[in-house]
């Protein structure tokens, strides 16, 4: 029942990642939001099969520093254009 929970999940979050493309700081939402189905579904996958959460942890840590990364991302980008609109920047450069 868990796993089905977040199957849903992921993709609500795909849905959500799609749909809103606008600003950038809704991307990065749902973004989180899929990783952190993600890291349920780890979880109850090394549950299940009695493993150690070690892998789990580790993927958490990833995700944590993920989303500092798009943090940061997204303070340098409202500082240098003023708002969060993905269309008002262009990203060549």
């Amino acid at each position: 029942m868990f796993f089905a929970f977040s199957i849903i999940m992921y993709f609500m979050g795909l849905i959500s990642f799609c749909m809103k493309r606008k600003h950038f700081l809704l991307m990065l939402l749902s973004l989180e939001f899929i990783v952190l189905s993600l890291y349920l579904n780890i979880f109850i996958y090394l549950s299940y099969f009695h493993f150690e959460y070690y892998f789990s942890m580790i993927f958490l840590t990833m995700s944590v520093c993920e989303g500092a990364l798009g943090l940061s991302l997204l303070v340098s980008m409202i500082r240098t254009h003023g708002n969060d609109y993905f269309q008002s920047f262009n990203m060549l450069w």
